[in-house]
């Protein structure tokens, strides 16, 4: 027997809060905090949480500096970010298949 798609979801990445900060920051080169906290209707205290574990596990980087005057942090994905979010649609992804695929086996009547 196979194992269920759910076994190659990654902990670290499915976290809700931690895969929205992954997409988002896909889709651009990087991101400023701001912005994502804004984007996922996140505290600062909460995104930072979430940011902590994503560069502690190797996923993204932060980079404070200066605009101007403003103080900035920008977080951009790592190589390793940018693939654990890749395996991680593709887990989602087989696991819809697998329930389509169910619902079509089922008898309805």
């Amino acid at each position: 027997m196979t194992e269920h798609p759910t076994s190659s979801l990654d902990d670290v990445v499915h976290q809700r809060v931690r895969l929205g900060i992954l997409a988002v920051t896909r889709e651009a080169r990087r991101v400023e905090f701001t912005f994502l906290r804004g984007s996922l209707g996140l505290t600062g205290g909460n995104l930072s949480q979430h940011l902590g574990v994503l560069e502690k596990a190797g996923l993204v980087t932060i980079d404070k500096g200066y605009e101007g005057k403003r103080a900035r942090t920008w977080i951009q994905l790592t190589k390793d970010g940018r693939k654990a979010l890749q395996d991680e649609v593709a887990a989602l992804k087989a696991l819809i298949d697998q329930i389509e695929a169910a619902e079509q086996d089922v008898d309805p009547g």
